[in-house]
């Protein structure tokens, strides 16, 4: 049976925890003076509120958690945790967001999606746009990780919350013995990281504001930006390969930052097989599309900074912009488009199916086709020299499976709306991969899109970030026996 009281105690923490992030967008409206800290202290005091009302009467009942206890907490603490998000979307009188919109920019923000409806970002107060980059930041990381490595009040059901957020196929390694110390390491590298970028970005010559408001979208993989015309403000080629340079570390599987950082070796990332089939594919991509471009659109004398921020922005499942890409050749989109299923690599902030998976499903697709020509012959796939356990493997289709089936669910039931194939298309695709990028009729923002729409967007964003598994199996009348 579940053990409820202490499922309601470590929700009533992680949210007394999310209601300290509030401060920080109130101080930020503190140093700017532009009147929005009113809201964010409300919400503050809202969050810290219902935290403590959810923690005090249960303060006492502490078990160890089950997995499935694990699973549930990860799905139940997202969704408070973007409903407490939504609160300064709701208080705020500069955008006059509806509730269901208000929902929408809070999960887009946590999930790293990226999509908006919000649109005249450069008349918004400071905090309220320093607001919306923090929620992907946090978010990209996963607020829950950090709750593992800073509450051990969670105690030993921390591995539990760990296994059911962290990406990827393989959710039982971990870097440190202790998953604190695991969650503490994933945080200080991430935190490293957002401290370069930031610098960098300053350097290149964004003023701190814009800097460390990018650095965090960037680290994160989320892509919002504080201006309308997102990094094409900048019109710095020198900003974009920064930002490119940190988009793929960041779509890099943190582990080998910690090993490179543990070993002072840089080699470990190219003995990696998934980080070499990650930057293959993007050389690939920037290839193609810049071939596509200079051939067929010369009079657009793009610039191959942008090209190549562009191209990783969206296969890495980003959205940044620095060019309209719905003007690019009409191949190019929906090609960028589907790279993006593909996404970063497992233990990354990137969304998609994760490059190891699809490594591993081409791998076993190859053993297929010797199988057929050898039928008696037994072939084991090898990932960095190692026999990958047929039971990932299996683990591996069955994702696969269930991310085409959410896929053409949420697909039908946006068609059904009356939106036509294509678009429902892109849609669906720019949720579910955790993207962001408008094309079609959506390709400015999606403020026009219907309520019953935006939802949808919702839920299949919570599946993206959550791996699709961790979410669906709540669905099963198996989790829900005793």
């Amino acid at each position: 049976m579940m053990h409820w009281r202490s499922i309601i105690r470590i929700v009533g923490l992680l949210i007394a925890l999310l209601s300290i992030f509030m401060l920080l967008p109130a101080l930020v409206a503190l140093i700017y003076r532009d009147g929005a800290g009113a809201i964010f202290v409300r919400s503050f005091f809202a969050a810290l509120v219902l935290g403590c009302v959810l923690w005090l009467p249960n303060r006492n009942h502490r078990h160890e958690l089950t997995t499935r206890e694990g699973f549930f907490i990860v799905v139940l603490f997202w969704l408070v945790l973007g409903t407490i998000g939504a609160f300064p979307f709701i208080f705020d009188n500069h955008i006059n967001l509806n509730l269901t919109t208000a929902f929408f920019e809070s999960f887009s923000s946590l999930t790293t999606t990226g999509a908006t409806t919000i649109v005249h970002l450069d008349h918004l107060p400071k905090a309220l746009l320093f607001y919306r980059q923090l929620l992907q930041w946090l978010g990209g990381m996963g607020i829950i990780v950090l709750a593992v490595a800073i509450l051990p009040l969670l105690g030993v059901g921390g591995m539990q919350l760990y296994r059911a957020e962290i990406p990827g196929p393989q959710k039982d390694s971990k870097m440190r013995p202790r998953i604190a110390e695991t969650a503490k390491t994933l945080w200080s590298i991430y935190i490293l990281l957002t401290t370069l970028c930031a610098i960098c970005l300053w350097l290149a010559g964004m003023n701190v504001f814009d800097a460390i408001s990018h650095s965090f979208s960037t680290i994160s993989m989320g892509g919002f930006s504080t201006h309308d015309n997102n990094l094409a403000y900048f019109n710095s080629p020198a900003i974009n390969y920064i930002v490119t340079i940190f988009l793929i570390l960041s779509g890099c599987n943190f582990a080998l930052h910690f090993a490179a950082l543990n070993g002072f070796s840089i080699s470990v990332y190219w003995r990696d097989q998934e980080f070499r089939t990650f930057l293959f594919i993007l050389i690939i991509l920037i290839i193609i599309c810049a071939f596509v471009i200079y051939v067929y659109q010369p009079q657009r004398h793009l610039s191959i900074d942008k090209i190549i921020l562009q191209v990783v922005s969206i296969a890495a499942t980003v959205g940044f912009t620095v060019d309209d890409i719905n003007t690019w050749p009409s191949s190019l989109p929906i090609f960028l488009l589907s790279a993006s299923f593909i996404g970063g690599c497992a233990g990354s902030t990137g969304g998609g199916l994760k490059v190891v998976r699809v490594l591993l499903l081409f791998m076993q697709g190859s053993r297929e086709l010797k199988r057929l020509i050898h039928p008696n012959a037994i072939y084991t796939l090898k990932l960095n020299n190692r026999v990958v356990p047929e039971r990932i493997i299996e683990a591996v289709w069955g994702f696969f499976s269930a991310y085409a089936l959410v896929f053409l669910v949420s697909l039908f039931i946006i068609m059904g709306t009356g939106i036509d194939a294509t678009d429902s298309f892109y849609i669906v695709s720019s949720s579910l991969n955790n993207l962001g990028v408008g094309l079609g009729s959506v390709s400015d923002n999606f403020a026009n899109v219907s309520d019953l729409v935006k939802w949808v967007m919702v839920v299949d964003m919570l599946f993206g970030r959550l791996e699709i598994f961790t979410l669906l199996v709540l669905f099963t009348p198996t989790f829900w026996r005793s």
